[in-house]
């Protein structure tokens, strides 16, 4: 029965969990069996050492439209626990996360892709937050999140009007990291998770942890940081198997350890 089917699946391939948004009928928006699955996904990604990326795609025309308007007007949630708004906005997953765009990621659903650390998105694809123009405001972190990838003008642009931007404009700002042709976001971002996927996990997962938390570091407090983070890495057994398999002129073979 089509009530019955999950609002979302995930799928192994490889080091990578892909983590399917399935409400096509709903252009994906995000009501509390979306946030629940989204969350209970990244569980998954982060608890198994087999799998090092995550990807997020959607079902249908799009990625994601946000916000379940309808059932919120219903009283309906759509956040889970200290992960916030879709299970995942305030805190993520601890492996790398790639979002894989096609047709459009609007509202919440664009605030879902900024939550990744990638995102790949197809030629013609429409990413905007349009909050201001149902006289909401995007507080599932486009406004703090967006600024922070794009110049501040056209953060600014976006978060006033409401208007969506292109994909291809927003690689040329760097909000998208990789075009593809349309239909191909999933293969393009798939292509960009085995890359990570072949590196040491520790030291992948360290270098996200840095790479979000130095935001608001202080810059005298940055080295001390750091140290703390990428130290046990630095003294790993995949560290030490990695410089083997250099001088070895092969390829290393991951312990986790």
């Amino acid at each position: 029965m089509a009530g019955s089917r999950p609002a979302v699946r995930t799928d192994r391939q490889g080091t990578t969990l892909v983590v399917v948004l399935d409400r096509p009928e709903a252009r994906n928006a995000v009501n509390q069996a979306v946030a629940d699955g989204i969350a209970a996904a990244l569980e998954d990604l982060d608890a198994d050492p087999a799998l090092a990326v995550g990807v997020l795609t959607g079902t249908g025309p799009g990625f994601s439209a946000g916000m379940d308007l309808a059932a919120l007007l219903e009283g309906g949630r759509s956040s889970v626990g200290d992960r916030g708004f879709a299970g995942m906005i305030r805190r993520s997953a601890e492996k790398p996360l790639i979002a894989a765009v096609e047709g459009f990621a609007l509202a919440g659903g664009l605030e879902i892709a900024l939550a990744c650390d990638l995102i790949v998105a197809a030629e013609g694809a429409r990413l905007g937050i349009p909050e201001v123009k149902r006289s909401l405001v995007a507080i599932g972190g486009g406004l703090l999140r967006l600024p922070r990838r794009v110049p501040q003008g056209v953060a600014a642009e976006m978060a006033l009007t409401g208007d969506p931007i292109s994909a291809e404009r927003g690689y040329e700002c760097g909000l998208v990291d990789r075009l593809a042709p349309p239909g191909e976001a999933l293969a393009a971002a798939l292509e960009l998770a085995a890359a990570i996927g072949r590196n040491g996990p520790q030291a992948v997962r360290a270098s996200k942890r840095i790479l979000r938390e130095q935001v608001d570091w202080p810059e005298r407090d940055f080295w001390e940081r750091q140290a703390e983070i990428a130290e046990p890495v630095m003294g790993s057994e995949d560290a030490r198997e990695g410089s083997r398999a250099f001088l070895e002129r092969r390829e290393p073979v991951w312990s986790g350890r």
